[in-house]
């Protein structure tokens, strides 16, 4: 049993202990001290890092036995002394998201009825499980109400209670555990069973800002940030909305009205760019077809271009339009684009010829017997224009 210092002061940064025992897993060198300040994964909160001595702590989990299981990067010994140190950015990150998440459940709970099902503190954003939806209104007037206990700076304290003594309190939820609980209690706002480490004041929370929402498993998801987090959330965003008003020359207010101009712009610009496209391509078929090879399979345009899939598939299908073509354009970019095509006249199958091609050359693709496309073929040009002529071939003698 690893005495666990966190519960009762969870701004502690160092400390001494004793290796009570030293664990090799699958390559992994695992030290239990007898008390610890290092929070080991638990009820949605990542575990700590630091060292201990010299050596890096890259994860701590709890053991079936009680004790805490630190993996370390060095060597130690059975009754060494040691000296661990927590990286305290992380650890007063992981305060801020968890005091924040009790105090945003509790506005939940308070203001609209609905519960937290779960938790989890992730790397950059965490998220809260609401066992049902909210509308946008409700959840800014949760986090409205959350923000307001924030500032007044409200009081965070640990006691203890037995099972029994704990099912007379105002408990947000029913705990899961049983025996002594730990019980974690924003004055006049929220109070919970919890193992996780916490701010001393509400006020060190900072800020609560919901970032997005969905659904999800019949309730909703929630991502939110606290503290230090909500402040490189809200740098991030003036950067970018800084970088928009620059290149759409435009105040931030008129940025989403400038983004959907742009947009409508752009489609149209694409659409004028595919008619072009269609209309050159109907010249160049014109071209290719006049040099299509005359076979006993019919009239054959295999043929390099220089050309993306979109072109390859213009140039192709404006070519078939016309009786008695097979058609293979292979892009002149590597690794290659395939298109195969054929006639409603002509018997051979397209994504049969291009099946050929790409289990000689490796990529993927599909499509219909009239035509069928490909990419990321690794061979030349050539080798995979004289392996399209063998394999027409080859299907023509099937058919």
């Amino acid at each position: 049993m690893t005495d666990r210092l966190y519960y009762t002061d969870p701004y502690n940064r160092e400390f001494d202990a004793t290796v009570a025992r030293v664990d090799q897993r699958e390559g992994r060198t695992i030290v239990m001290l007898d008390r610890t300040s290092f929070y080991p994964t638990s009820g949605g909160q990542p575990f700590d890092t630091g060292t201990l001595d010299d050596s890096r702590v890259v994860d701590v989990f709890d053991e079936d036995d009680g004790s805490i299981a630190h993996v370390v990067d060095g060597a130690f010994a059975v009754g060494q002394r040691v000296h661990g140190v927590i990286d305290w950015p992380r650890r007063f990150d992981h305060m801020q998201q968890h005091t924040g998440q009790h105090v945003l459940s509790a506005a939940f709970d308070r203001l609209f009825g609905v519960r937290t099902v779960s938790f989890h503190l992730g790397a950059t954003m965490s998220t809260i499980d609401l066992a049902r939806e909210l509308a946008p209104r409700d959840l800014a007037a949760a986090e409205g109400e959350a923000n307001l206990i924030v500032w007044e700076n409200r009081p965070v304290t640990v006691r203890y209670a037995d099972a029994e003594d704990a099912s007379r309190m105002p408990l947000r939820k029913e705990p899961k555990r049983r025996g002594t609980l730990r019980l974690i209690d924003v004055e006049g706002w929220d109070l919970s069973a919890c193992g996780g480490t916490h701010v001393a004041r509400t006020g060190a929370i900072g800020i609560i800002a919901i970032g997005s929402w969905e659904r999800f498993k019949g309730g909703q998801r929630i991502d939110f940030v606290c503290g230090g987090r909500a402040l490189d959330r809200i740098r991030s965003l003036r950067d970018a909305t800084a970088a928009a008003m620059r290149l759409l020359s435009v105040t931030a207010e008129e940025v989403p009205d400038a983004i959907e101009r742009v947009q409508a712009e752009a489609k149209e610009q694409k659409r004028a760019i595919t008619a072009l496209q269609m209309e050159l391509a109907g010249y160049r078929a014109g071209e290719l077809a006049a040099s299509a090879q005359v076979t006993e399979h019919g009239r054959l345009v295999i043929r390099p271009i220089d050309a993306d899939a979109n072109g390859l598939k213009a140039l192709a299908s404006a070519i078939i339009a016309t009786p008695g073509y097979a058609v293979v354009l292979v892009s002149t970019s590597m690794p290659a684009l395939v298109v195969v095509a054929r006639s409603p006249d002509v018997t051979i199958k397209a994504n049969d010829v291009l099946a050929v091609l790409t289990k000689r050359f490796g990529g993927r693709g599909g499509g219909k017997p009239e035509l069928a496309q490909g990419g990321g073929l690794n061979a030349s040009t050539q080798e995979i224009l004289d392996a399209a002529r063998a394999a027409i071939a080859t299907e023509t003698q099937r058919a």
